[in-house]
């Protein structure tokens, strides 16, 4: 494949199309960009070729325009000396070198415009290779969220299944066991027979009291008329 074929099919190519039927995106994606970056470096060099050319054929075409006007003097300093002779093979020297001049003219028409597609698929291989990079960047990022989570998931399952897990549940069971055991310890016993009198003389008491408050919120009679 030449370099323009590969340089037109990278930069109309559906980066998104091209992945999403990936079974491996980001090796896909590190491939894209491996042949970005060789592309790119064939074509900066074409391109530098390409420049140096053009020099080339613009000091060609220089000279060959300076020989113009020179010989184009020389016809004429033959016609004031009277010799048409030498003015008619100066004129000849003066086409040849004319025509020379008009082919060069092509050929740097032709060398400019070289330059400046090499220049334009740089700048387009460039901004799709930041394109591709960028692309890349994301897919990383979702790669190690994307592991990141399945280990998350993975740890919470062996935490559920794991031995430690169990041995707690184990001893969690064992206490609610010896708090339900210690709940049990007076239930249904029954009072003592000096439990018995306690709990009389403390109702005893708690009826002085009652009496005390009553007599102390029950109202005066006033004086009689």
């Amino acid at each position: 494949m030449g370099i323009f074929t590969r340089v037109r099919d990278i930069i109309s190519s559906n980066i998104n199309a091209i992945l999403d039927k990936a079974e491996d995106p980001e090796k896909l994606i590190r491939l894209m960009i491996r042949e970005m970056e060789d592309t790119l470096v064939e074509i900066k060099a074409a391109c530098a070729g390409a420049m140096a050319t053009k020099k080339r054929i613009q000091r060609d075409l220089d000279g060959a325009q300076a020989r113009v006007q020179e010989w184009a003097g020389k016809a004429q300093l033959a016609v004031n000396k009277g010799r048409e002779d030498l003015a008619r093979e100066a004129l000849l020297e003066k086409r040849r070198y004319t025509e020379r001049a008009r082919a060069l003219e092509k050929e740097l028409a032709h060398g400019n415009s070289l330059v400046e597609q090499y220049q334009s698929d740089i700048t387009q291989l460039e901004d799709k290779l930041s394109a591709v990079r960028e692309k890349q960047r994301v897919l990383v990022q979702r790669h190690i969220h994307a592991e990141r989570k399945k280990r998350a998931q993975q740890d919470i399952r062996r935490a559920d299944t794991s031995d430690a897990f169990l041995r707690f549940e184990s001893f969690q069971n064992r206490i609610e066991q010896m708090e339900a055991e210690a709940d049990l310890v007076n239930f249904g016993r029954r009072p003592s027979l000096e439990e018995e009198f306690s709990r009389l003389e403390g109702d005893e008491e708690l009826e002085k009291e009652l009496q005390a408050l009553k007599s102390s919120t029950r109202p005066t009679p006033g004086p009689s008329a």
